[in-house]
């Protein structure tokens, strides 16, 4: 399979994300380095989960110089609209940027969760989390993605049974619900 991949800087700590309470009304906005430092500050975002056709979900590796969980497994694509942006605009926009292509995708739930990653921050999002189907290869962004693989969901559940393994912890939390709550939409074949 070949490698595609491009490199453009698509974020940056300046860019304004948006703050929300827990009921996802909008307070204000803040930069996206400040909404990471120290507990978080609560923000919008999102998590992509997008399957080919033979029901194997796509997987990236973030990049090694990311702040938080770099060099860690995660979904498709995640990230934040920004000041001003829709959701829908927000995941069609980093889905291209960071995947190199978008696709009709379903909001599938919401969620909120908190997790530090040692001492340099922490993700504290109201999160939407969607699913996809896509068949092919990602042209992925490599100052956002440093691998991708197609994985079939009982090989990422006995992945995620070890505990020396390195996935990010938004993942494992939106896999697990996804497992329980909406297994018809990880169910193989597509």
């Amino acid at each position: 399979m070949a490698e595609l991949q491009r490199s453009e800087i698509v974020s940056d700590d300046s860019e304004l994300l948006i703050l929300v309470d827990e009921e996802d009304r909008e307070l204000g906005h803040l930069d996206k380095a400040a909404c990471h430092n120290d507990s978080g500050i609560l923000h919008r975002a999102f998590s992509l989960f997008i399957f080919n056709t033979n029901g194997e979900l796509l997987l990236q590796q973030r990049s090694p110089e990311k702040r938080l969980w770099g060099g860690y497994w995660s979904n498709s694509c995640c990230s934040h609209p920004r000041k001003n942006e829709t959701m829908a605009q927000a995941v069609k926009r980093r889905s291209e940027q960071e995947l190199g292509f978008s696709t009709d995708l379903s909001f599938v739930y919401k969620f909120k969760y908190q997790a530090e990653f040692a001492d340099l921050g922490s993700e504290h999002e109201l999160c939407s989390v969607y699913v996809g189907e896509f068949d092919g290869e990602p042209n992925i962004n490599a100052t956002e993605i440093s691998a991708w693989r197609w994985i079939k969901p009982d090989d990422l559940n006995q992945e995620l049974a070890d505990p020396t393994s390195l996935f990010t912890p938004w993942l494992k939390l939106e896999w697990q619900t996804l497992n329980q709550d909406f297994s018809e939409l990880i169910a193989v074949p597509r």
